[in-house]
């Protein structure tokens, strides 16, 4: 016979599933964006949370009051906000990436509103940060992300949070070595191509001094830039494989860190 009993215990439990996976949902990529109504984002956090309340393994709970209990649940935050986070940081690189082709191009000084997250970025960051998320739920990235949200609570039981702060500054600077490295090799071949425009440039202005380089350099690194984008634009998706991985790598980095 199927028991349908519901306890205070439950409860309690329940909710400490549900917070780590609703602070999962509002940080981590895809899931966050700002054109995602909130009602829909707490919808999918109070199904996926009733989905792996069955499954996930049953740990005691143990609290003395209401500090006690609040405790608990600023652990199951950090928890979910920092494996969003680990997630997070890996899109960002597409837009480090673009801030250096328009700087490399001369559209650095043009910005406009990233609808995911309602800040000023340049075109071409913007521009790559969209096609990675059109590639991410091509891919089916974001069920990766759901398994890794659910596979969280095997390797970081309910009530099982443990701040391993010397792993994570590890994990956080080797990434960030990663970081710049991905970045460049996304843009290397824009990054060569203006680098050499701008050497020529300036052997053009030291020999012809009467012509001005200023106003025509603008112009050809612009059209040159958009044309080197455009043959390259193939590229991405190499790129977003190995960004998928480097992604994996360091979810998973960032949950051995909260291991207790």
């Amino acid at each position: 016979m199927i028991d349908y009993s519901f306890s205070y215990g439950d409860l309690e439990y329940f909710l400490l599933i549900l917070i780590r996976v609703s602070a999962f949902v509002y940080v981590a990529p895809f899931f966050s964006i700002k054109g995602i109504p909130r009602l829909m984002k707490v919808g999918f956090s109070v199904l996926l949370s009733m989905m792996l309340y069955d499954v996930v393994p049953r740990e005691s709970i143990v609290y003395s009051d209401v500090l006690g209990y609040a405790f608990l649940v600023a652990k199951e935050v950090f928890a979910g906000v920092t494996l969003g986070f680990s997630a997070q940081i890996c899109i960002l690189i597409c837009t480090f990436s673009g801030h250096i082709v328009d700087m490399m191009t001369g559209l650095s000084m043009v910005s406009i509103m990233d609808p995911s997250s309602n800040q000023q970025v340049t075109i071409t960051g913007a521009l790559y940060q969209q096609v990675m998320m059109v590639i991410l739920v091509i891919t089916g990235m974001y069920r990766f992300l759901i398994r890794a949200i659910a596979d969280s609570f095997i390797v970081i039981p309910v009530n099982g949070t443990v701040i391993n702060s010397g792993k994570l500054l590890t994990v956080i600077t080797e990434f960030l070595r990663d970081y710049v490295i991905i970045g460049f090799r996304i843009t290397l071949p824009v990054f060569i191509i203006m680098f050499t425009m701008n050497i020529v440039l300036g052997v053009l202005a030291k020999v012809s001094p009467q012509l001005n380089m200023f106003a025509v350099g603008i112009q050809i690194k612009i059209l040159v830039g958009l044309s080197i984008m455009f043959l390259t634009c193939g590229m991405l998706g190499s790129a977003a494989d190995f960004i998928f991985s480097t992604m994996k790598t360091l979810m998973q980095e960032f949950a051995y860190g909260l291991q207790p």
